[in-house]
């Protein structure tokens, strides 16, 4: 990259300092709440100080970027919070003699959200077979006809989400 262009690329500073406030204000209009919408913001800033300064020089619509990782995190933020409602939700239907205690309840929680993270990860005919296998208890031969699959591709989209929901970690491997 010439020198003059260098200049005018961007850094993870300079898109702070020209951003931060619209990104904030388009955070509250979208999420209704200002402290959701500042640690959204930030979070969307500490993503981008995770990526390499050739990425970071290479931004030409930084605005568009910053919008698609806060959305991201938006929907995550949603998906986490519907998690937590349905698991106390839950819990409020067991009686407190038999209650778990608060450190294993939050181990529950993070549990649960971090499956349905990697749950949303698959393509959607992976993830109904496997919900439908392990869940709902169907068989194979039940699911295909419920999904109007064949047979060896419920095993295929069952073993593939085995392997990515059950045993690999957060990158992958």
């Amino acid at each position: 990259m010439p020198a003059a262009d260098r200049a005018l690329a961007p850094d993870v500073a300079t898109l702070y300092s020209d951003h931060h406030g619209w990104l904030l204000g388009w955070l509250r209009k979208r999420l209704g709440n200002a402290f959701d919408a500042a640690d959204l913001t930030q979070d969307t800033y500490v993503r981008l100080l995770g990526r390499s300064g050739a990425e970071i020089q290479a931004i030409r619509e930084p605005r568009a970027l910053l919008m698609t990782i806060a959305q991201g995190l938006a929907a995550n933020l949603y998906r986490k919070r519907c998690v937590e409602q349905a698991y106390l939700d839950a819990l409020a239907l067991i009686p407190e003699a038999v209650a778990q205690s608060p450190e294993h309840r939050a181990i529950v929680l993070q549990t649960l959200v971090e499956v349905d993270r990697l749950l949303a990860l698959l393509p959607l005919p992976v993830r109904q077979a496997f919900l439908l296998s392990q869940i709902d208890g169907m068989r194979q031969a039940d699911i295909a006809a419920e999904l109007g699959l064949s047979v060896p591709t419920v095993r295929r989209h069952i073993a593939r989400a085995v392997v990515q929901v059950c045993f690999l970690d957060d990158d992958g491997a």
